[in-house]
Order: structure tokens, then C-alpha cells, then sequence
């Protein structure tokens, strides 16, 4: 006997009516009606059951400041930067602790259970990896989270950055990090990329960099990346985030520049709340979106996730965890309103972002671990219209999260409700 089935499910690739039997933690079949039993059964009533929301870049040693120690009055990035520096002196593990945990607690009510966290490692205390290595140990039985070793004053710019680096990577931090574009020249930028890919790549570790995090049509550092990746063997292990400087790229570059990132195997993650927020200050207007070039890159065959990046901290003062309003977001800048394009916004913050993070046994596969997302949907494209409400989350084939539909006080004669729990005795 199973553990768990859940009866009638949609799917995020169109298959209607599903079952999925759960044993052990992991899903043990799927099919249309199971000839399984279970201790415990849920209805779906044709509501979307998909794999957890992954958030593939994010800053959790900052999230919940906001207002610490001021606020960022311009809204900028410069400005949020400057902050972060006022703050850092004055943080404590504590502190860092508490918020990180509340924001985990934010994440698993909305479906997130894994998050990629890039960690500034240019304070020498290090004090902010080790609140969130502490913050990774206790959160590991319900939600994944996997640090980047973030030299967030430059990796060249800040004397100690590459043996902090070194530090963290050693106490337990999983990828390297890099911000070429903060680099005093590009010349610098250029060298970095090739010091932390050369790192990387004896380290056998993945690579995730801030990369051309500007307007400047002329911030190349992906280029450099998808080089260093080529001729290091790192396919299928690298990150480029951001990339905003490719909206403003000229189009006979970028036609270059594309198959050169997809022939590396380097991904590319766009953060489309801050990206369309931070860029484009310095234009009157016209008026620049800033996020990078999600469509052309998908179609020339790049992996493209969506992040976070930022919630209440001092780059952007909104957000909430919900990875939903994050592809609603992306869907909406890059123009992505066609059928088969807003199911890619889908996929953009779990499938995609699961394949760039390397999460063992992700999916809906039987095998893999039973981590569910039931939503109040039929399918993708309405999840994301409605950004609907998580009526449960399952960790390892248990419920850890439960809401209520926003209807469900309604009670309309001869609607049926949307999941129904049955346990066999």
C-alpha cells in the first residue's frame, strides 16, 4: 500500500485527470486511474499539481533589512549598493538568522522550496555565511537552499575577496560566485571571470555571476563567461545573471554573442521585478525595460530562469516569495504573451531553474522526490493569470503547507470543493 495518492490532477504539460502515488517520499507512479491503494488519498478536482517553485537567485543575507539602517531614497542600484555597505558593519548573525528563517517560512506557504542564495563573502568576518550555512542546516528538511560565494565590492576591486572566497567555498558554501561589471575596469572584469572560472573549474563546482548588470551596450562580460566556460569544460555548470546590458546590445552582436552562450552550455537568469525596476534610470525616454533578451534566447536553445533576487532589502522595498508574480513579471516585459511562451514563463521558474541548480530527483516522474505544489488552477497559463492560491504543498510526500481556496467560504449549492482528504482505516 502507498502512503498517498492524489486523484484527478492536471499537469503543467497538459495531461488531465492524472493520479500520483506516493511511497516513501517519493512519487511511486502516475497514470490515469492508479489501480493503487493508499493510506491516504486528495482529491484535486482537476487543480494543477506541478513540481515546487525553484528560485534561482536570490539575496538572502539581505532580505527583510529594508529600512536598515535608512532607506533607499532614490531607488537605485548604486544607491541600494551603498547601502548594503553602511549596513554590513552592523549586522548580526542573529538578526541575519531570524530573517532568513521568516523569509523561508514565506517561501514554503507559496509553493518555493528550493533557492539558489548568493552570500557576500567581502566582510572577512564572513559573518553572513555562516548565519546562512547555519540557516541551510535547519531548513534542509523542508526547503533546499544552495549558497553562492558572492564578492559583492569585486573579487579584484576588494583585497581579501578571493581568499574569503576560498574561505567560504571551504566551510561549506556550494558555487562561485563573481560581479565582473563592478570590476574597476574592464580589463579587471575580464581577468576575474577567468580567476573564478579557473577556481570553478579545479574545485569541480558550478559558477553563477552577476554579469553585465548595467545599461552599457559595451558591459561584455558574458562574452568572457561563455569563453571561460567553453575552454574549461564547464558546460552545463555555469550562470550568467542578469545580463540586462544584451537589451541595449546591438543586433548584429547579439546574433554572435547567442549561439556562443548556448554552444558553452552557460544559462542565463533573468530577475525581471528588480531588472525593470533598476534599469533604465539614467534614460528620459524612450525609457529602456532593461531585462535581458529572454525570448531570442530560448529560441536559440539557452536555459532562462527567473529569480527573485530581492525581497524588502535595500535594492528593492516589494515581494513576498511568490514565484508566480516573478514570471507574471517576466511574461509581461519580454512580451510573452503567446501560448507556448507563457508556459515557458512557467518553466522558467521551476523545471528550468531545478536543471540550473543540479536538484537530484526533481519532477513528476515515478522516482523522483514527491515534492508537490497543488494549485487553484486548471493549468499554467491560469496559475500565472490568477497567481493562484498554494492549496498545499507536499515535502518528501507530506503536506507542510495547507490554504484555503479564495473562494472556499463561498459554499455554492452543488459546487464540489476543491481538494477532499480521505484516509483509509
Amino acid at each position: 500500500m502507498n502512503d498517498l495518492v492524489i486523484r484527478n490532477a492536471s499537469l503543467p504539460d497538459g495531461r488531465k485527470g492524472i493520479d500520483i502515488a506516493i511511497q516513501d517520499g517519493r512519487i511511486s507512479a502516475v497514470g490515469v486511474a492508479l489501480p493503487v491503494s493508499a493510506a491516504e488519498e486528495i482529491n484535486a478536482n482537476g487543480n494543477l499539481v506541478t513540481p515546487p517553485f525553484v528560485d534561482a537567485h536570490f539575496h538572502m543575507d539581505a532580505v527583510l533589512s529594508y529600512g536598515l539602517p535608512r532607506v533607499n531614497q532614490s531607488g537605485t542600484l548604486l544607491e541600494g549598493i551603498a547601502l548594503w555597505g553602511e549596513l554590513k558593519p552592523i549586522l548580526t548573525q542573529e538578526a541575519l538568522i531570524e530573517r532568513a528563517l521568516r523569509y523561508c517560512d514565506w517561501a514554503v506557504a507559496r509553493g518555493l522550496l528550493a533557492i539558489r542564495s548568493h552570500v557576500d563573502i567581502c566582510d572577512d568576518r564572513l559573518l553572513a555565511v555562516e548565519a546562512l550555512l547555519e540557516v541551510k542546516r535547519r531548513v534542509a528538511p523542508y526547503l533546499d537552499l544552495q549558497l553562492v560565494a558572492f564578492p559583492q565590492d569585486g573579487i579584484l576591486r576588494s583585497p581579501t575577496a578571493m581568499a574569503n572566497l576560498k574561505r567560504a567555498i571551504a566551510m561549506g558554501v556550494d558555487v562561485v560566485g563573481g560581479i565582473p561589471h563592478f570590476e574597476r575596469t574592464m580589463a579587471d572584469g575580464a581577468e576575474s571571470v577567468r580567476l573564478l572560472c579557473e577556481f570553478a573549474a579545479e574545485q569541480g563546482l558550478r559558477v553563477d555571476m552577476h554579469c553585465d548588470e548595467s545599461d552599457d551596450p559595451m558591459s561584455r562580460h558574458i562574452e568572457t563567461l561563455a569563453y571561460h566556460s567553453n575552454r574549461l569544460g564547464l558546460h552545463g555548470r555555469v550562470a550568467g545573471s542578469h545580463l540586462t546590458s544584451m537589451h541595449s546590445m546591438d543586433n548584429y552582436y547579439v546574433s554572435k554573442l547567442l549561439p556562443l552562450i548556448r554552444e558553452a552550455g552557460v544559462a542565463a537568469i533573468a530577475n525581471p521585478l528588480i531588472n525593470i525596476t533598476l534599469q533604465g534610470r539614467h534614460d528620459t525616454y524612450p525609457k529602456r525595460r532593461g531585462m535581458t533578451r529572454v525570448p531570442e534566447m530560448l529560441a536559440a536553445g539557452i536555459d532562462v530562469a527567473f529569480g527573485h533576487d530581492c525581497v524588502m532589502d535595500p535594492w528593492y522595498s516589494l515581494g513576498s516569495g511568490d514565484m508566480l508574480e516573478v514570471a507574471q513579471m517576466g511574461l509581461h516585459v519580454g512580451q510573452m504573451t503567446g501560448q507556448a511562451a507563457m508556459r515557458q514563463c512557467f518553466d522558467a521558474v521551476t523545471e528550468t531553474p531545478a536543471r540550473i541548480l543540479g536538484l537530484e530527483a526533481y519532477g513528476l516522474q515515478a522516482g523522483c522526490f514527491a515534492d508537490l505544489v497543488l494549485l487553484d488552477a486548471s493549468d499554467t497559463i491560469e496559475a500565472l493569470r490568477l497567481r493562484s492560491a498554494r492549496l498545499l504543498v507536499l515535502r518528501r510526500g507530506k503536506v507542510i503547507s495547507q490554504t484555503p481556496a479564495p473562494h472556499a467560504n463561498l459554499h455554492l449549492p452543488g459546487r464540489p470543493s476543491h481538494i477532499e482528504f480521505r484516509t483509509k482505516n
